[in-house]
């Protein structure tokens, strides 16, 4: 069974990881402008996923392409690097985030589990199903309306576990401009 594959298209190359489980869908996730995970149903066969590859090929290299550009156009948030932060600094953004989800706990009528702050690579922040949420350290650096958005984003998440109109409207009680905010978002690049 496979578990990399590489496609090409011309001089550029794509690894595709491979990530097999007893899900029931096939997920793309484009990691960065050369790798992109794939995820697939265990009892897919090579032959079925070389398929599905070729019948995206087109979609995975633009998708590819759009975060090199992203990459290289993108703002910087100007973080520390997080191995050059002192405890005492570390402290200040774990409180500063802290405070925004607190915040909006109260006022979205919401509750969490544990707040954890994170390097994440490819993420602002998440919400698992039981309610804790994770964050970016990088946040901290943003214009305060972003991290808003995205504190809002993830407790909207406490309602709806999908991106459903339902959630979007939830975002929007809170965060009316929500479209604007992701779009400034996108355009930061994490480190």
């Amino acid at each position: 069974m496979l578990q990399q594959l590489k496609i090409q298209n011309g001089e550029r190359e794509i690894l595709l990881t491979v990530l097999r489980s007893s899900r029931k869908s096939v997920g793309l996730e484009v990691r960065s402008e050369k790798e992109v995970l794939i995820r697939i149903p265990a009892r897919l066969s090579d032959r079925e996923l070389k398929n599905m590859v070729e019948k995206h090929k087109e979609w995975i290299f633009n998708k590819t392409a759009l975060v090199q550009s992203r990459r290289e156009t993108g703002n910087s948030t100007c973080a520390v690097p997080p191995e050059n932060l002192s405890p005492e600094e570390m402290e200040k953004i774990k409180e500063k985030i802290g405070a925004r989800v607190k915040h909006y706990c109260q006022v979205m009528g919401v509750t969490v589990g544990r707040i954890t702050i994170r390097n994440q690579k490819t993420r602002w922040g998440s919400c698992s199903a039981k309610g804790n949420v994770n964050f970016n350290y990088q946040l901290y650096y943003l214009p305060e309306e972003l991290l808003d958005y995205v504190v809002i984003h993830e407790l909207a998440h406490r309602k709806h576990m999908d991106h459903s109109r339902e959630f979007w409207a939830e975002v929007e009680t809170y965060c009316p401009d929500y479209r604007k905010r992701r779009n400034r978002l996108k355009s930061y690049q994490l480190i």
